[in-house]
């Protein structure tokens, strides 16, 4: 059942709650996507299968949650993520952070060690709007982003994908690589090898940066960005159930 959360920033994000043992489960989903994909489903289904706590949620802009999507940026997504772990949940959660997910679940342990318990990563995307729009972009479209403020870009999905210089410069305010990356607490990072927009380099770029005690990295041999398949749900659920008690 979708219910909503009002937050301090004046967003209404919309979210889905269930009660049970913890740790609880938190779905971080990725960019552009909502709490009805594959992943979140999936784990909705496990956790209310096993009685465990868990909770999914829409970021601004996104799904559900109030916002247009091209006014938001990594800053504000983050700012909700820890809006709902800290009005919606109690003591240390596992952090499930898919894609863009990954990314924000390691700015809450930059901002909210205290209250993770493990992170779980799906071909996770630090610094992507750094490491991939930007660096991906031609001379003339960094020149129309800084000109106009924004700049289309072909997508799958039939409609262009609008990037704005917002998302470009408030993303490199948040960047994780460019500085020490604590993590103390297990980690389990999962990356297919058929991955066409996080490339396998950079799980490995990832592992080899942070630091902790219980970092594991999983590859996947033929999954892709989605990493939804049965085996590859699967992989996940049993990656969180595999976790230390």
């Amino acid at each position: 059942m979708t219910e909503f959360l009002d937050t301090a920033s004046g967003r209404r994000i919309a979210y889905d709650r269930l009660a049970g043992q913890g740790p609880g489960v938190v779905f971080l989903g990725g960019f552009r996507s909502d709490m009805g994909g594959s992943k979140a489903v999936h784990l909705r289904n496990w956790a209310q299968e096993t009685g465990r706590a868990f909770l999914r949620f829409d970021y601004s802009g996104h799904g559900d949650s109030a916002g247009m999507f091209e006014e938001g940026c990594i800053g504000d997504w983050a700012e909700d993520a820890r809006a709902v772990i800290e009005a919606l949940t109690d003591g240390p959660q596992v952090l499930v952070g898919s894609s863009m997910g990954g990314w924000i679940s390691l700015l809450m342990a930059r901002d909210l060690p205290h209250r993770i318990a493990a992170l779980v990563t799906i071909a996770a995307a630090p610094d992507f709007t750094e490491r991939g729009f930007w660096a991906g972009f031609t001379t003339e479209q960094r020149a129309a982003l800084t000109a106009k403020g924004r700049v289309e870009m072909p997508s799958e999905y039939g409609t262009p994908l609008v990037l704005t210089r917002r998302l470009i410069e408030d993303g490199r305010d948040h960047l994780i690589l460019d500085r020490p990356l604590s993590l103390p607490f297990p980690v389990r990072m999962l990356q297919g090898t058929a991955d066409a927009d996080v490339p396998m380099s950079w799980a490995l770029d990832f592992l080899d940066h942070a630091e902790g005690e219980d970092l594991q990295l999983t590859l996947v041999k033929g999954a892709d960005h989605r990493f939804s398949s049965p085996d590859c749900l699967d992989l996940i659920v049993e990656t969180i159930e595999g976790l230390p008690a």
